[in-house]
């Protein structure tokens, strides 16, 4: 598999394009915006089809792009159950009432839930339901990768002061994240990657988890 990190929108969140290099079918995680980089990289000849939209939350930042992206590909958009609304309504997205652009709704085509997995082509995509940042945050594993959201950054985690927040949500999805066993690398909503095993030694909210 292949992985295309794009910064886009009006907060510069990290949106990746997966591709399955073996069927050329591809999948987008959290379009924050639609540009004509974004354009151009879900047309690369490597690419047959946009299958997916994946949302690992529901936040303005991680999905200005939805519909736009949806219009051109014909992907559906997939996001956990207790997300769902954001796609529907800025009081649930959060977007300010200016600055930050507008935001076109759509509905969900997939809705996720803890344990579901979504084929794409050769590659299983595993939902793992995080909340803390959002109700409805979610981590996606797919091999050796994972698709963090807001929920785990590098060196630290994502705000849990929001609407819909709650730090005793985040504080067990760090346990989760903390208990798994494999590595993987992090791919989070914002900055740079990293690992879990880096995380699991250097960020303080895994390290403090015995």
């Amino acid at each position: 598999m292949k992985i295309y990190t794009l910064p886009i929108g009006p907060l510069q969140a990290n949106c990746y394009v997966l591709v399955d290099e073996t069927t050329g079918k591809a999948a987008v995680f959290d379009p924050g915006g639609y540009n004509d980089r974004l354009a151009a990289l879900v047309e690369n000849e490597e690419i047959e089809s946009v299958d997916y939209i994946f949302l690992t939350h529901g936040h303005f930042d991680h999905l200005l792009g939805v519909w736009a992206l949806k219009e051109k590909t014909g992907a559906k958009v997939a996001v956990h159950e207790l997300d769902a609304m954001c796609l529907e309504s800025t009081d649930y997205s959060l977007l300010p009432t200016e600055g930050y652009g507008e935001q076109t709704f759509t509905k969900a085509d997939i809705i996720l839930h803890e344990g579901d997995t979504i084929e794409l082509g050769s590659l299983e995509i595993k939902v793992m339901h995080t909340p803390g940042h959002s109700p409805g945050s979610v981590c996606y594993i797919c091999g050796d990768a994972m698709f963090s959201g807001d929920t785990l950054f590098c060196r630290t985690i994502g705000r849990t002061d929001l609407e819909g927040g709650n730090p005793a949500d985040m504080d067990a999805s760090c346990h989760r994240l903390a208990a798994l066993e494999k590595d993987y690398t992090v791919f989070p909503g914002h900055n740079r990657s990293t690992t879990l095993s880096e995380e699991k030694i250097k960020n303080r909210y895994l390290r403090k988890i015995k």
